[in-house]
């Protein structure tokens, strides 16, 4: 099964931007789908962003117009661009990749906006 680790939380304050990276241990051009995912509390785990294979590219209406997902094959990475930061968007983030039928997740990796 794929190993994927994701880089690049930390604390940053309302209005800033923050990275975020998912390094997969296979090429990624095999998965049919990768993208981020949170779980805000009391809620179930939640599609942020997502980009196909074809390079198709689907996001929450939460984050539309401030994140961007992106791939880059020749590192086997995924990124998140975080702009505009907001207290809501404080939680862990997940990185997925689908294969067929078959998820694998990251350990994820903590945002925390806050003034």
């Amino acid at each position: 099964q794929v190993q994927l680790v994701e880089s690049g939380g930390g604390l940053v304050q309302p209005g800033g931007s923050l990275r975020l990276s998912c390094a997969a241990s296979e090429k990624i051009f095999s998965f049919n789908a990768m993208g981020w995912y949170r779980q805000p509390p009391g809620k179930q785990r939640e599609m942020v962003a997502i980009i196909l294979i074809g390079g198709t590219t689907n996001y929450a209406d939460s984050v539309k117009g401030r994140f961007t997902i992106s791939r880059d094959y020749a590192k086997n990475t995924v990124y998140l661009q975080m702009n505009s930061l907001k207290p809501e968007d404080t939680d862990v983030y997940y990185c997925n990749a689908r294969r067929g039928a078959m998820d694998s997740w990251g350990k994820g990796t903590l945002v925390t906006v806050s003034a």
